[in-house]
């Protein structure tokens, strides 16, 4: 929509109203975004000049709605919990699909894509004003392919759900991959000193999924592939260690990973 108002040298409430659309509320992206109903829908569609199937396909938030047979076109600001917001897209990939109009889009990824392997970015969080660089940290673009290579197991989804919220855990609570987590995000800030002056939040929150990417996607490919049958915990926690190159893994009682190992795979 930024693009189009860009173009037409229009402000976005101006373009609304000479497109016959009424807006609703009010609100800024990331921390919102507009839905149109099905009319206001093909009103974009005609002055994009992009057929509306075509418009869905490249911009599935664009989605049908109940309202398809309102003959007002409206448009509606919706505030977004912060789980729900888009991320900052790759600047230069968004550079070239764009033709070199604009560097800034916003999307929704699925956590395949939270790095850009070809050109070395990241935007892990919302807030992030700007994305990451991450070439200092080669070892990101790598985990992204195997992630790409573990959607493949049927089990893919369950394991990765399940090992983020260890890693994630882990991460918060300084267990098992501190000393190896804070070197990856002294190397982050480094190459994007923009990280101190980010927000409210601290850069070892702002980052904490990039940071832990590569050990949740070698966790979540271990689980995966872990056998359906009794096992001895000891022996799987050998496997795991050894996965994530570990000396040892001693997780506590209350440990999730253990938790998982003890009850889910009884």
């Amino acid at each position: 929509m930024q693009r189009v108002v860009t173009t037409y040298q229009l402000t976005l409430p101006q373009f609304f109203d000479g497109a016959d659309i009424t807006l609703h509320r009010h609100g800024t992206s990331p921390t919102a975004e507009l839905r149109l109903n099905h009319t206001a829908a093909r009103h974009l569609a005609a002055l994009a000049r992009i057929p509306l199937p075509h418009l869905r396909r490249s911009l599935p938030r664009l989605a049908h709605t109940d309202d398809a047979h309102s003959t007002e076109a409206a448009a509606r600001w919706k505030r977004l919990e912060a789980a729900q917001q888009p991320v900052r897209a790759c600047t230069l990939c968004t550079r070239h699909r764009s033709h070199g109009t604009t560097d800034t889009a916003w999307v929704h990824p699925p956590p395949r894509q939270l790095v850009c392997p070809h050109h070395h970015q990241a935007a892990p969080d919302p807030r992030l004003i700007s994305t990451i660089r991450t070439r200092a940290a080669p070892e990101l673009a790598a985990a992204n392919y195997a992630h790409h290579r573990l959607l493949r197991h049927p089990r893919a989804t369950t394991a990765w759900t399940t090992a983020r919220a260890i890693t994630t855990r882990w991460y918060d609570h300084q267990q098992h991959l501190t000393h190896r987590w804070h070197t990856r995000l002294n190397q982050l800030c480094t190459a994007n000193p923009h990280l101190a002056t980010a927000g409210r939040a601290s850069p070892a929150l702002l980052t904490r999924d990039l940071v832990t990417y590569p050990e949740t996607v070698v966790l979540a490919r271990t689980l995966a592939t872990l056998p359906n049958r009794p096992h001895d915990t000891s022996d799987v926690l050998t496997h795991i260690a050894h996965r994530l190159s570990l000396a040892r893994l001693t997780p506590a009682a209350n440990d999730p990973l253990r938790a998982f190992l003890t009850h889910t795979r009884r």
